[in-house]
């Protein structure tokens, strides 16, 4: 049986990632860092799928060691063929008021712990002999910038660069290296968990809608199974058309006035 980590499984895309692949035969080791309760209630719908489930805490910015997740779960659950790096963090200040502090934690939850927990699935996947797949949770700033979020764009852009490093290095042990770059998604870090998406208006989104946890995990589920075998490299964007606009007017537009010449 397949097992798969997902980071940051509490809620949000990390959960319905988690739900999806458990769907798809997979157990799944869980992480959070502030919501043990949204975690436990994860492991239990994965459990309701018929799978096995394991819990543990992940806190980013303690570097490397909190890695180490990643081998504690794969030990737990047996072994280890996918991993997700859902776990992120952003910040909304202006460019000239960033102080270090704020960098640096962008930075390493949003980049540098990826690459150290991807790290340590590779080690772990090349030894089983197997290969495997990571999946890198990033944005639509990976691909355009936003007002405001330097770090954080800075961080998804070299995290999309880092998977495509990824890619070429691992692919000769069977592992593939994909990014996934959501746009606005209705979780707890845009403020709107649990929401009817086709209720809200986004006339700056073409499809005029946030998207669902969910259409980003169907995604991820593709990318961590057997029929994306020779996908490798890849950033797939899930945004309702946002790119296509630029994030920043996407998501700032309030009419429908773009729609016609």
């Amino acid at each position: 049986m397949s097992v798969a980590v997902v980071t940051g499984a509490d809620s949000g895309i990390g959960r319905a990632t988690a739900v999806r692949l458990a769907q798809a035969g997979m157990d799944v080791g869980i992480t959070w860092h502030t919501d043990e309760k949204g975690a436990l209630e994860t492991a239990e719908e994965v459990r309701a799928a018929g799978r096995r489930a394991d819990v543990a805490r992940l806190d980013l910015t303690e570097l490397p060691d909190a890695a180490g997740v990643v081998d504690t779960l794969a030990d737990a659950l047996g072994g280890l063929d996918v991993l997700v790096n859902n776990a992120g963090t952003g910040t909304s200040t202006p460019f000239l008021e960033l102080d270090h502090a704020t960098v640096r934690q962008v930075l390493d939850v949003d980049l540098v712990g990826p690459l150290l927990c991807s790290q340590r699935a590779a080690q772990r996947m090349v030894e089983q002999g197997r290969g495997g797949r990571i999946v890198n949770v990033t944005s639509v700033h990976e691909h355009q910038p936003r007002v405001g979020a330097a770090p954080y764009c800075a961080a998804k852009g070299g995290l999309g660069l880092l998977t495509q490093v990824m890619a070429l290095e691992l692919a000769e042990y069977g592992i593939t290296a994909n990014a996934v770059a959501p746009g606005e998604i209705a979780t707890p870090m845009t403020g709107q968990e649990d929401e009817d998406v086709a209720r809200k208006d986004r006339p700056g989104i073409p499809l005029g809608r946030p998207g669902d946890a969910r259409e980003v995990a169907s995604v991820i589920a593709f990318l961590a199974g057997p029929e994306a075998s020779y996908t490798t490299g890849a950033s797939w964007v899930v945004d309702g058309g946002m790119v296509r606009m630029g994030p920043q007017a996407g998501s700032h537009l309030t009419g429908n006035d773009w729609r016609r010449p």
